[in-house]
This record gives C-alpha cells, sequence and structure tokens, in this order.
C-alpha cells in the first residue's frame, strides 16, 4: 500500500513538472498563421473529405458545379468533362465567362481573386446567382490549392484570357491571349499527387487517377436534374466518350430508375411550381417492387439525409392518397387509414427544389432545415397530386389497390415479427442460438463476422478473441430479399437471425395526422435506430468462390434495402482471407491475390509448395486468426453508398425478376460487377 501511494505522488509529480514545461513552450511563437491557400494544403480533409479516391473526385465536382451554377442561371447549355492522357481533368462550359476586370477588394484580376481567395465568388452577392450549388465560394480556390498545375481560360466580351497557377501560386497576371467569338469558361488541373494518394493491398503508397465510372453517375444525374443541360464525358486515356442529354429532367431520372421495375402507370407524375422565391420539382411513379426509393435535392445537392423538402413531400403524399381512397370508397369507414409505409411501398420519386438561402444542418450538406421548404413542398404536392388523381381515376385506382396490398402485408408481417418474439421470449432470449456473442457490451468495440456455414463457423468460433469478436454462421444461401414482400423476411431463419443479432430495431415515429409506424424493417426505409445496434464492425466473411460471392452480394442486398444506415455509416466490411498458402522449408506465405502469388513463388524459387484454399472451413483456427480476424494483420474492405440512386438501380438489376437487362448489364460492365461489393 505505501508504494502505491508513493508511485501516485511521484507520477503526480513529474505529471506537473511536464506540464509546467509544456506551458513555457507554449507561447507567442507556437502559434501559426496559415495565410492564402496554405490551410487547404495544411488540412486537405477540411474542404474536400479525404485525400483518397472520393477527394479526387470531389475537385471535378467543385469545379463542375461552377459550371451547372451558370446552368441554373440560364446562361450555360453546354459543359464538356475531359479526362486528358496525362490524367489532367479539363472543364469547360458555354456559360458568360469569369468576369476579367479587376476587383475592388483584392487590387487583382476578378479571376485571379476567384482562384486564390478562399470565400470568394458569385454565391454571395445579389447579381450573381439566385441559386446555386456551391454556397461557400471556396470550390476553385480549393482545387487550385490542391493542385500540382492550373489553368484557366476564359472566353468573354470576345476576348481569350489565361492564366496558370502552380500549386494555388500564379505564375504572372491574368494575360489577355487572342480574340475569340466563343464564350464560357475553361478550367484543366493536374491534382497533386504530393495530395493525393491511396494504399495497396502490399501497404504500398500509389497514386490514384480519375475513374470514368465514378464520374459518368455524377454527371448523368447533374444531367437529369437540370432539363436540357448537355454534358459530355470524354476519356482520352482509353478513346471514349458518352453524351449525357435529358429534356425529361428529373422525370426521366425517374424512368432510369425504374427501367428493370414493372410501373404501375406511365409516364410518371410530374410537376414543377415556383412559390414565395421556392421552386419545388417532383416526379413519381409507383412500380410493381416493395421498396421505396425516394431520392431528394436542393439547388442540385444530394440531400442523403432527406430534411424539410421530403418531410413536406411525404405528409402531403399520405393524406391526399388516403383521402381520395376513402372519397371513392376504396378505405370503408372502419378501416384504419393507410400509413406512410404503406403509401410509398414500390414508389420511385425525384423531389429537388430550387431555394436561394439553404440552411443545411450539419457541414455535409446532407439534409435541409429550412422550415419553411415543408409547408411549400406540402401544399404543392398536395395541390397537384389531388389534381393528377382526379384527372387519371383508373391509375389512381391501382395505386390505391397497391397501398392496400401493402397493408395487408403489413399486418401479416407484424404478425409473424409478433410470433418471433414471442418464441424469443419462450427461449429467454432474444438473441438466436447459433451466435456465439462476445463478452464485450460496448458496441462501437464489437465485431461480429457473418460466416458461410457450420464449417467456417466452427474454425472461426476457436480462432476469434471472445472479448470484442461475435460469429453468426449462416446455413446456406439466404432469402433473395429483392424479389420478396417484406413480412417474409420475418419468416426466414438465416434473415431472422441477422435481425436479432446485429440489433436491427426500427424507430417508432409519429407521421402526419398521428399515425405511427409500424417498427418493422422496410426496404430503403432510412428511421433504423442506430443506438441499438450490437456491433459496428459488421463484418462478411465468405469463401473466395462463386458461390461464396453470391452469399456475399445476398447478405449486402438484405443490407443495403433493410438497414442502408448500417452501411452508410460505415459499419459493413468485406473480410479478405488469403488465397493461396506457399511453403518452402521453414518458411511460409499468405498470399490474398495472384499478383502476391506470382512474386512470392518468384522469390522462393523451385520446390515451394503452393496450397489453395477452396473454403474458411479448411484453415486452421488459428490460420484463420492470423490472416483474416486478427486487427493487427488483416485487410478488411469497408462498404459504401456513394450514390444510393445508382446502387440501387445496381441491385434492382442483379437480383431483380428481369433476366435480360441484367445479362446485358454484366457483359456490359464485368470490372463494376467483380467488385460490385466494394
Amino acid at each position: 500500500m505505501p508504494d502505491d501511494k508513493f508511485s501516485a505522488a511521484t507520477a503526480a509529480m513529474q505529471s506537473d513538472n511536464v506540464n509546467q514545461a509544456e506551458a513555457m513552450q507554449y507561447d507567442e511563437g507556437a502559434i501559426r498563421v496559415l495565410e492564402g491557400l496554405e490551410a487547404v494544403r495544411v488540412r486537405p480533409g477540411m474542404y474536400i473529405g479525404s485525400t483518397g479516391p472520393r477527394g479526387l473526385h470531389h475537385l471535378v465536382y467543385e469545379i463542375l458545379d461552377n459550371s451547372v451554377d451558370e446552368s441554373l442561371a440560364g446562361y450555360c447549355k453546354n459543359i464538356d468533362v475531359i479526362i486528358n492522357e496525362d490524367n489532367s481533368v479539363t472543364v469547360e462550359d458555354d456559360g458568360r465567362g469569369i468576369p476579367t476586370g479587376v476587383h475592388s477588394q483584392t487590387g487583382k484580376s476578378t479571376v485571379e481573386t476567384v482562384f486564390t481567395v478562399l470565400h470568394a465568388g458569385g454565391k454571395f452577392g445579389e447579381g450573381g446567382y439566385k441559386v446555386s450549388g456551391g454556397l461557400h465560394g471556396v470550390g476553385a480556390s480549393v482545387v487550385n490549392a490542391l493542385s500540382e498545375k492550373l489553368l484557366v481560360e476564359v472566353s468573354r466580351d470576345s476576348k481569350l484570357h489565361r492564366q496558370v497557377y502552380r500549386r494555388g501560386k500564379p505564375e504572372s497576371d491574368l494575360e489577355e491571349v487572342g480574340a475569340t467569338d466563343k464564350r464560357g469558361t475553361k478550367v484543366t488541373f493536374w491534382p497533386d499527387d504530393e495530395i493525393f494518394h491511396d494504399i495497396n493491398e502490399d501497404n504500398e503508397r500509389v497514386a490514384i487517377v480519375v475513374e470514368w465510372d465514378v464520374l459518368a453517375t455524377r454527371l448523368r444525374e447533374m444531367s437529369f436534374l437540370n432539363k436540357g443541360l448537355r454534358i459530355t464525358l470524354e476519356d482520352k486515356r482509353h478513346n471514349k466518350s458518352e453524351t449525357y442529354h435529358y429534356e425529361g429532367g428529373i422525370a426521366s431520372y425517374v424512368e432510369y430508375i425504374n427501367d428493370t421495375r414493372t410501373a404501375i402507370h406511365k409516364p410518371p407524375i410530374y410537376f414543377e411550381l415556383e412559390r414565395e422565391d421556392v421552386v419545388v420539382e417532383c416526379a413519381l411513379q409507383w412500380t410493381d417492387v416493395y421498396a421505396e426509393s425516394i431520392y431528394t435535392f436542393v439547388n442540385n445537392i444530394n440531400t442523403h439525409d432527406g430534411g424539410t423538402h421530403l418531410t413536406g413531400f411525404r405528409n402531403a403524399l399520405t393524406r391526399i392518397v388516403n383521402e381520395y381512397a376513402r372519397r371513392n370508397n376504396f378505405v370503408k369507414e372502419a378501416e384504419a387509414n393507410f400509413t406512410g409505409e404503406d403509401v410509398r411501398e414500390g414508389l420511385t420519386a425525384i423531389v429537388s427544389v430550387k431555394v436561394s438561402e439553404p440552411q443545411f444542418e450539419g457541414q455535409t450538406k446532407e439534409r435541409l432545415g429550412n422550415r419553411e421548404v415543408q409547408g411549400i413542398t406540402q401544399s404543392v404536392t398536395a395541390e397537384k397530386l389531388s389534381d393528377w388523381l382526379e384527372l387519371n381515376p383508373k391509375q389512381a385506382k391501382d395505386i390505391v389497390n397497391k397501398a392496400i396490398q401493402a397493408r395487408q402485408a403489413r399486418e401479416a408481417a407484424h404478425k409473424a415479427k409478433s410470433l418471433v418474439r414471442r418464441q424469443s421470449a419462450l427461449e429467454n432470449s432474444n438473441l438466436p442460438g447459433k451466435l456465439a456473442d462476445c463478452s464485450e457490451r460496448d458496441a462501437a468495440k464489437c465485431e461480429i463476422f457473418i460466416v458461410e456455414g457450420d464449417s467456417a463457423g466452427g474454425s472461426a468460433k476457436q480462432g476469434r478473441n471472445r472479448n470484442f469478436q461475435a460469429i453468426l454462421p449462416l446455413r446456406g444461401k439466404i432469402l433473395n430479399v429483392e424479389r420478396v414482400q417484406p413480412g417474409r423476411i420475418y419468416d426466414n431463419a438465416e434473415v431472422q437471425a441477422m435481425i436479432q443479432a446485429l440489433g436491427l430495431v426500427v424507430k417508432e415515429e409519429e407521421e402526419e395526422g398521428g399515425t405511427k409506424g409500424t417498427g418493422l424493417l422496410r426496404p430503403n426505409a432510412s428511421n433504423l435506430d442506430l443506438g441499438r445496434l450490437r456491433y459496428h464492425k459488421v463484418i462478411i466473411m465468405t469463401d473466395a468462390d462463386v458461390d461464396g460471392s453470391h452469399i456475399r452480394t445476398l447478405i449486402l442486398t438484405f443490407l443495403f434495402r433493410y438497414a442502408r444506415p448500417v452501411i452508410e455509416q460505415g459499419y459493413v466490411y468485406i473480410a479478405q482471407p488469403p488465397l493461396y498458402k506457399v511453403e518452402k522449408g521453414k518458411r511460409s506465405e499468405y498470399c490474398y491475390n495472384e499478383h502476391k502469388l506470382e512474386a512470392v513463388l518468384a522469390e522462393m524459387g523451385d520446390k515451394a509448395i503452393v496450397q489453395r484454399f477452396k473454403g474458411l472451413g479448411e484453415m486452421m483456427p488459428e490460420q484463420l486468426w492470423q490472416t483474416t480476424m486478427n486487427p493487427e494483420t488483416r485487410t478488411l474492405k469497408q462498404v459504401t453508398v456513394d450514390d444510393a440512386s445508382e446502387a440501387d438501380h445496381v441491385f434492382d438489376l442483379l437480383m431483380g425478376e428481369a433476366v435480360e437487362p441484367r445479362k446485358k448489364f454484366i457483359l456490359d460492365n464485368t470490372h463494376l460487377v467483380a467488385n460490385l461489393d466494394v
């Protein structure tokens, strides 16, 4: 005991001495002032999120958004995006062109001001843009700061001006270099490889480049959202190009998402109306599927978490369909109203609003907070949808019948869920018997491996760290939830085991009229209670063969459709077990891909013994721990959803009923399908 007291006192004295020394070092010289664009290069993540592939593509979006803002203002009809052979990117528009005169506040040309001064742009003044996607005036300057080189060319007032920058600093003043009959702005930038890099499977730093598929998805979306805007994407590295141009705007967007589904009515319902300086544009169409697919935008910004515009749209939708159903005796007086979930089953909708002063909750612009937008969106939707239902009685009847079927399925699902709860209560446990749980109770420290089969499950249970690792073995291929009514998931033992083990619980939120949610998992619902989630790492661990890939895709389909917030929060991972073990003498190496195998064989030479792991069950528990489960040595791939509508479309293609579109998609996108789950 005395030793303990002495140790504590000594430690406290030593701590005091350290604190005094630190205090003496913390003086005026310790405060660093970052000038100009230096802050962007020191902390790029604050401005673009990451210095990996996502951040690199964000640079393109920042320049693209400036051109799209010119389209929103009515001055730009064409945008060209070019991936050059040296991996630089060019964005050119036919808008007004950035003003070239001297700016009164900076004493520099306006072009240089835009590209070198943070928070300088046309988003703040009355004469710039009524609405815009960029709000803070940092896009062009951030791209400049994070580029090894940037070239801007402005065609305006029959003159062509040009300026070059190196890592954010101008090489010379803005120069007039000739006459032109064109109009617009052209920006070419070379991303700085000092900033942007990635880590490969061998933990080596590698350069990253702009990817065609990622840009194509974004450009297609922007073209849908800006009716009539023509965007061309060209890749000079691979000699290919595509043009995106949709006169139907977001109505065409809905048709694109639904091209593998059977629509209950054609064409989509579409309306656009400006009220109190807010433009509300909606397109919606009901289909024969069970998932709802609603995507919302504010000034072309994808608001992934919805906000007041989504709330207004949903409230109007539920009320108007219920009123129509009762007025036409589809719902009897003694029957309860449809819930919002009933009405939205099978609905695909795009809700796009234009707001001059949008207020977002959080820095990520993913949830709109303007209260006035809710009332405006609600009144516009109610008015236009009510008119459409009255003018289209046959299609309206089909929509109401879809809601009636959804209500019947919901009631059946509620009974199935109640039965599961009663069975769990009798067993005195809400967890599946096959789950080998961990002893830790802090979800942030816990992880669960969803494993294919009892054999692999046995090895994983023996090899795991019981303190924080849980194992859930699944038997065979689970239910394809893309093709069944939502209630069926509570009848399937393997899906039910995942629901119970992961702790997937729905918040029973109030809807308009005092109606509560059902508390049932629904496709694409966002009201999952993440506070009840039992693990913050959900790791899918299947065999590296065709069956393993299929099972992994089925699990991902369930999580994407019924527990998407778990993916969006970054909780889902794919385990990367080795494919080979190479031995020679006392040396052994695990290889996770063919490239690594070739390198190891070349190094070991002749007489090396290669073992191919056909399944996880073939690995000894200690091997599985060492290669796949040990946090210090394993490799995990995190599952992300960069574009929900495109992911929605792909899951429909791969897991839905339509065969021919799936064949065509797989043949056209072999590389994408191979990497779908990551």
